[in-house]
């Protein structure tokens, strides 16, 4: 097996033979290192919220157009068929007050769901918290 460090020449030597400047250029890569994975970090969780906040809008959307289809086919056919037995006027009128009733529940259930999106990165920004009270005392 091969050593890292060449024959003669222990690990004090060069540690000893370190600058400190070059101490504080290896500090400031790590550091700069550890900021871009943070922001690599907060970007996954903010791509995941908003991904959360798609799908609820799209439900929200999905939910608008399937409303309206429902609305304008649906309400033709009730409203004659009340119409059988009550003035097409009275008809029209419960008719819109089902479909009233439909939309406040879809769009109360779309809210809902869209109240669960978080759009803070919690966990970056307790980690990037953590890395500046370091910063403040790295030693203890």
């Amino acid at each position: 097996m091969t050593t890292p460090y060449p024959a003669g020449q222990d690990r004090t030597e060069e540690v000893s033979s370190t600058s400190v400047g070059e101490l504080i250029g290896n500090i400031s890569n790590d550091l700069s290192q550890l900021f871009r994975q943070e922001v690599e970090l907060a970007k996954a969780e903010l791509k995941q919220e908003a991904t959360k906040a798609g799908k609820a809008a799209g439900m929200l959307g999905g939910a608008g157009f399937a409303g309206y289809l429902a609305v304008v086919l649906l309400s033709f056919a009730l409203v004659f068929a009340l119409g059988n037995v009550m003035d097409l006027g009275w008809a029209a009128l419960i008719v819109a007050v089902i479909w009233g009733i439909v939309g406040a529940v879809l769009y109360a259930n779309g809210r809902k769901k869209l109240k669960t999106v978080d759009p803070v990165p919690h966990r970056t920004v307790d980690t990037i918290k953590e890395d500046a009270q370091w910063l403040k005392n790295p030693t203890g």
